[in-house]
């Protein structure tokens, strides 16, 4: 958690975001993804001074066990002095204990932003989902928060000006609108309406912004002038030099086989590797999310 101190921006941890897009497909399925449409409301989250503490914790904790489909998980929610925004005790259920951070008494509007990180933490303990080193289970986490619908409140406590800062999760905030965009892109869903930053709206342009560019990278017929002309180059050299590097920067490689030239690129949805021939115009469907790519090959 931020509190005061300098927000880090940009996309640092962009390769393990992915990463985890691709672990929640393969470990819940294109059914499963797709069973976590919609979104956490806004109402189900909203926390006014008015509202007893312990008791509205308690009523958002119950909205984000029932949106992350965790019927049987009874969350116990307490307060303390901490440097985290929260943890969970993730014990074999169903009762689990979350401590949030004392901040939080008196910014009860993020309660549930901080809520959706630890019990999206129960859901993966529960699937068996995790990455290896304690920095990457978190990004997971936070990712798996934003893609299953619950994680728009931790962008959503963003908020930066020249005398103060605050942000929850791993992800940066450009990182997380990135997730609610590939999100938005498969659930066809609006997230920025939902937005009571301002910070929170301009990060998640930008994380669009490059979520849009994944469906722009050649051998997608979608892909610019430039990318076309650098695929095309590069096409020619693994055709003259078999076995030769791929060229660096790029997101696609090639390899030769029995059946001639075939290139490989990331779904620009799930990310798992596509590997295809190249022979022109090609249409491939990925095994993973489902999703049909045109490719200009």
């Amino acid at each position: 958690m931020t509190n005061g101190g300098p927000v880090a921006h940009g996309f640092p941890h962009l390769d393990t975001v992915r990463s985890a897009i691709t672990a929640l497909y393969r470990r819940l399925s294109h059914d499963g993804v797709r069973s976590y449409a919609p979104s956490l409301v806004p109402a189900d989250a909203a926390f006014s001074d008015a509202d007893d503490l312990h008791l509205g914790a308690q009523r958002v904790a119950r909205a984000m066990v029932q949106h992350l489909h965790l019927p049987d998980a009874r969350m116990i929610v307490g307060f303390r002095a901490m440097e985290h925004a929260g943890s969970v005790e993730l014990a074999a259920g169903p009762e689990y204990f979350i401590e949030l951070n004392d901040r939080f008494r008196t910014h009860r509007r993020d309660i549930g932003a901080a809520l959706s990180h630890e019990v999206t933490h129960v859901l993966l303990h529960r699937l068996g989902l995790e990455f290896p080193g304690t920095r990457a289970n978190e990004i997971l986490t936070d990712t798996a928060a934003a893609y299953l619908g619950a994680g728009w409140l931790l962008l959503d406590a963003f908020r930066e000006d020249a005398a103060s800062s605050q942000k929850l999760g791993y992800l940066t905030p450009e990182e997380f609108g990135y997730v609610l965009a590939k999100r938005a892109f498969v659930f066809d869903e609006d997230p920025s309406p939902w937005f009571t930053s301002p910070q929170a709206y301009t990060a998640y342009g930008k994380g669009r912004a490059l979520a849009l560019r994944d469906a722009e990278q050649p051998p997608l017929v979608a892909a610019g002038w430039a990318g076309r002309h650098r695929y095309a180059k590069d096409r020619r050299h693994a055709r003259d030099h078999p076995g030769a590097a791929a060229s660096a920067g790029v997101p696609y490689a090639f390899a030769g086989g029995p059946d001639g030239l075939r290139v490989s690129f990331g779904c620009p949805t799930c990310h798992q590797r596509i590997r295809v021939p190249v022979r022109g115009r090609v249409r491939a469907r990925c095994g993973l999310c489902r999703t049909v790519l045109e490719c200009d090959t």
